[in-house]
């Protein structure tokens, strides 16, 4: 409570107490001391009832103006007239747009000219700037600061960003290099067995050369025994030698050919295109939203509780949600999973183990039969618009591409595949799969071929038992839902646990999961059927959506190009869509 003396300690201090819930005036009458509910707007005197009365019946005062408090004038500040020192300034030439003094109203120079009281011009003044005051401290600076704020955040969102392109190029670099290493070993093995090749022909002509010479070599020596005997009965050089001259002819050989090597014919543009390249978005840039002023007080409050769970204040308190549209997917009778397509197409899984491609008006695009289980988030699709899924019983992942072509992609071996995400941020796939009662998370490069495993923390507990959905957050973290841990399990992209979010106290039965563009995790629970929203670190933020606002057992959840949440439940083909961040 804070008590004035004075109207002048009430003049000064009016200012710094807009945004007070109360306070109490006293009346300005020398030992009155009562509450003060009128002003006389000549003597600037704050009054009580009954001080205002006495005023009234003074016969020196009875004409003053006397008013309701709030309706009172400021008291214009005294200053003299420059030509009249006596005088003070308290009126305004409308003409000239000067302040005068009553005397210099008579002067030639202002004669027919209309005059307004200064004191009038000046009350209405002051309370313009008190209400400019309370506008600024009430909707621009708060606006301003949730501004900056977002500035912030878009800043921190960046920096993730573009470490996450940076980490795709070295990636890529080191994928293109491994393929380079085992092309450049084929090659050298062909060459390899070239060689040893001809080395055997010609180990195996120089033999017959060999062969060749030493006949020649006996036959030399047998014509030499000829020339030497002195014994003609049994000499053959006295009878005709032609048998004796018919000597075998030189072996024919082939020379070797050698293979040739013809050198790659490659340029920067070429590495560019298989290496990637970063490129500006063609995308407008967004002006960032500023709400009308006349709505600030309405939603001020509001605002600002937005902006503390935006900025660090985490807020246990169920968010408000607005249902924006419906799709419903034909050839479904449930929907297990989903993954969105290129051109906003969805891709589903349902109950009878089928996957359904719809468009967004309800067109079943595909629909293929496999060999899945309920509740698993077994398919996904790539940054080239291919949809790869798990084929549980076979344990291999299949590759549909655009011309409904299904392929063999990836061979599980003993695991059994149940989940699978393909990366937003560098292509990589993420695979959950279980063997024996274990469970683990594979990484896949986008050609298939294995570079990673999680299966422990660094304490060698292990991360997983049934890792039946997956995703990818913004900054690089695998968030997996375990049904059997109860749990989603979130690790970093090198496998470093860093938190397990197990509920809000009751029994936590987590189903579909996903990330929205500001890395906030999205988990059905399909026990307490509920969506919980989670921040990047593992925070509960609060339950998005309960089963009173349509969330009858969700059990997948997705985010469209519009940061919309779509809601897959176990005993409908409906999907509703719901907006949750303002």
């Amino acid at each position: 409570m804070i008590i004035y003396e004075n109207p002048r300690q009430m003049a000064l201090s009016e200012s710094q107490i807009l945004d007070t819930a109360q306070h109490f005036l006293m009346c300005g009458i020398e030992d009155c001391g009562k509450n003060c509910l009128f002003y006389c707007n000549p003597c600037h005197q704050p009054m009580c009832e009954k001080c205002r009365d006495e005023h009234q019946r003074s016969p020196e005062t009875k004409n003053h103006e006397l008013v309701p408090y709030r309706h009172r004038k400021d008291q214009l500040p005294v200053e003299k007239c420059r030509d009249h020192p006596t005088k003070d300034l308290d009126i305004l030439c409308d003409q000239c747009s000067v302040p005068l003094c009553s005397k210099c109203s008579t002067m030639p120079v202002h004669k027919g000219h209309f005059f307004t009281d200064l004191e009038t011009i000046y009350t209405e003044n002051s309370a313009a700037c008190r209400q400019e005051i309370q506008n600024i401290k009430a909707y621009f600076i708060p606006m301003a600061n949730d501004l900056q704020n977002e500035i912030k955040l878009d800043a921190t969102n960046i920096k993730t960003i573009m470490g996450g392109i940076r980490s795709s190029m070295m990636d890529e670099a080191k994928s293109l290099k491994t393929l380079v290493d085992e092309v450049t070993s084929d090659n050298i093995e062909q060459v390899n067995k070239m060689e040893d090749s001809l080395k055997e022909m010609l180990e195996s002509q120089d033999i017959i050369y060999e062969d060749y010479i030493s006949y020649l070599k006996d036959l030399v020596n047998q014509f030499y025994g000829y020339l030497s005997s002195t014994q003609f009965q049994n000499n053959a050089i006295i009878f005709p030698l032609s048998e004796y001259f018919k000597i075998r002819p030189i072996p024919e050989t082939t020379k070797p050919v050698p293979p040739v090597f013809t050198a790659g014919r490659y340029s920067k543009e070429m590495v560019t295109k298989l290496l990637g390249k970063i490129t500006v978005s063609k995308t407008e840039p967004e002006n960032r939203k500023v709400k009308a002023m006349e709505t600030a007080s309405k939603h001020l409050k509001h605002t600002r509780l937005q902006g503390r769970e935006k900025y660090g204040v985490k807020q246990r308190l169920s968010s408000s949600v607005t249902k924006v549209r419906e799709y419903t997917v034909p050839g479904a009778d449930s929907v297990h999973h989903i993954s969105q397509g290129k051109s906003s197409s969805l891709w589903v899984s349902d109950n009878g183990s089928h996957i359904v491609h719809t468009d967004l008006q309800g067109n079943q695009l595909q629909k293929i039969k496999t060999s899945g289980v309920r509740y698993v988030g077994n398919l996904t699709v790539t940054q080239d618009g291919d949809l790869i899924y798990a084929d549980i019983q076979n344990k291999v992942i299949n590759r549909i591409t655009p011309d409904k072509t299904i392929t063999e992609f990836i061979k599980t071996g003993d695991w059994t595949p149940l989940s699978i995400h393909s990366s937003h941020i560098n292509g990589d796939i993420l695979v959950g799969m279980i063997k024996e009662g274990k469970g683990k998370v594979t990484r896949y490069n986008k050609t298939g071929k294995e570079i990673q495993n999680i299966e422990r923390d660094n304490k060698g507990q292990e991360l997983y038992s049934y890792p039946h959905y997956i995703t990818e957050n913004i900054n690089g973290d695998i968030c997996t839902s375990d049904s059997i841990k109860q749990a989603v399990v979130v690790v970093n992209k090198s496998g470093q646990h860093r938190f397990s979010y197990t509920g809000q106290g009751s029994v936590f039965f987590p189903r579909g999961v996903c990330t929205d563009r500001r890395g906030q995790i999205l988990v059905c629970d399909i026990n307490s059927n509920t969506v919980h929203l989670l921040d990047q670190d593992g925070q509960f933020l609060c339950l998005l959506l309960k089963q009173q606002q349509g969330a009858w057992s969700p059990c997948s959840v997705c985010v469209d190009g519009e940061n919309n949440l779509i809601v897959g439940q176990r005993e409908t083909n409906t999907l509703p869509v719901y907006k949750y961040l303002q």
